[in-house]
């Protein structure tokens, strides 16, 4: 039996090790929010203010925001510009890196979208079943 399925398994296989680097990367990547911050900032394709993106974002919070926006300038996904004005003008943007966590960000919205439909229906089945009475075998 072989146990090495194919050339570069060994490193593929190390992604999934608790010590790999980019287990940090797809962690950052996972959470929603992320998901939605880079979505904005690609469809937008241009730097957008604070308040423009927590509108836009129904549901996030002021606090959860900020975070995601720190966590993402962090990674060196979105770029924070200030400029000095009385007030201070903040725009986000997206750097190099992140138009292309972003094109990952909006393919999994894409399919999101598509799948929707089919997605709820499975959960409902599911729902439905589990509140069956069990049925005896015969």
């Amino acid at each position: 039996m072989e146990t090495n399925p194919g050339e570069g398994f060994d490193e593929w296989a190390a992604t999934y090790r608790r010590d790999c680097p980019s287990r940090t990367v797809v962690e950052a990547l996972a959470n929603k929010w992320v998901l939605y911050v880079l979505g904005a900032l690609r469809r937008h394709d241009r730097p957008m203010r604070f308040s423009e993106l927590r509108r836009l974002l129904d549901g996030i919070t002021q606090k959860m925001l900020t975070q995601t926006l720190r966590a993402l300038e962090r990674d060196g996904l979105v770029r924070r510009t200030v400029y000095p004005t009385v007030p201070p003008r903040v725009e986000y943007g997206l750097t190099g890196l992140g138009v292309e966590a972003g094109r990952l960000t909006s393919a999994i919205g894409a399919w999101s979208v598509e799948h929707a439909q089919h997605i709820l229906a499975a959960r409902q089945h599911f729902d439905d079943q589990a509140a069956m009475a069990p049925q005896p075998l015969r």
